[in-house]
């Protein structure tokens, strides 16, 4: 809250966003500067409360580092807070390899570090959502903005495309199941900004049940993730393995993440059984269950 004057008359204001929006209280009276004086004291009162929250998980994340739960990449763990900040959680779903932390962290187990290794993030925009509500969220500046925001370094890697990069070469990329025929437009949040691209076979992802843990990022701090069920990655993963034109390099490292993550569900989440049919999959899908050894 602020005073504003105009015309002469000051007016107490409540600012609703960065950009100095917001609303009228009244015109400045003893009602009015009580009502400064209590927001004031609110937010001193909120304020310690705050340092001493962010105390306490600065401790804690010595302590993780120390017992070395400290796992998602810096890059990585930014972005989804930023995500988190925006209110976008529950638009944009981790899929890929960065889903494996997610995974440890709902088994509390860690995967080889070899199946870890990764350059990239993919997510997976839920484009059953109104552009415009998440355009809002986004603050009209687009997912490359929060990215911005995230690491001032990353760009788009070229024009209306659907991949930015940081100064390190870390990507981001932005994806989105298949659509009907008769939704042909883009899928971008605002201009000069990532433009989704369609990946086929992402639509049983997407209509998977899905996870979110709290996993522990490289400085030992909690980051937010939301993934698809643990069971529907590791089928698709599979199914992904045995595509013709997949391409070879990517084909072997399929078939150890879909391994790796059944196995993790078979000894850690026996609540999560594989038998139960997950009926968001496709019949192709269901049937690499033979096919994971369990």
């Amino acid at each position: 809250m602020r005073w504003k004057t105009v015309r002469g008359t000051e007016y107490l204001f409540r600012d609703t966003d960065r950009k100095g929006n917001g609303k009228s209280l009244g015109r400045r009276s003893a009602q009015t500067e009580a009502l400064l004086v209590s927001f004031v004291e609110g937010r001193s009162a909120a304020q310690a409360r705050l340092q001493g929250i962010t105390e306490k998980i600065q401790e804690q994340a010595r302590l993780n580092k120390a017992l070395r739960l400290s796992r998602v990449p810096r890059v990585v763990a930014r972005v989804l807070r930023e995500l988190d900040r925006a209110g976008l959680h529950d638009s944009f779903t981790v899929i890929g390899t960065q889903a494996l932390y997610a995974y440890e962290a709902a088994a509390g187990a860690h995967f080889l570090l070899e199946l870890l290794a990764s350059g990239d993030v993919d997510l997976l925009y839920d484009a059953r959502q109104k552009l415009t509500v998440v355009s809002e969220k986004l603050d009209g500046e687009g997912l490359l903005g929060l990215l911005k925001r995230a690491d001032k370094t990353f760009e788009c890697v070229r024009k209306n495309g659907y991949r930015a990069a940081n100064a390190g070469m870390f990507m981001v990329d932005l994806v989105v199941a298949p659509r009907g025929m008769t939704e042909s437009n883009s899928i971008t949040f605002s201009e000069a900004d990532l433009v989704a691209t369609e990946v086929p076979g992402l639509q049983w992802l997407l209509n998977s049940p899905k996870l979110d843990p709290v996993a522990i990022d490289e400085d030992g701090w909690p980051v937010p993730m939301r993934v698809p069920d643990p069971r529907a990655f590791a089928l698709h993963k599979m199914w992904l393995s045995g595509l013709d034109d997949r391409e070879p390099l990517k084909k072997p490292r399929d078939l150890d993440q879909a391994q790796a993550v059944a196995k993790l569900v078979r000894d850690e989440m026996p609540h999560l059984p594989f038998e139960q049919t997950l009926t968001s999959l496709h019949g192709d899908v269901r049937k690499m269950l033979p096919l994971l050894d369990l």
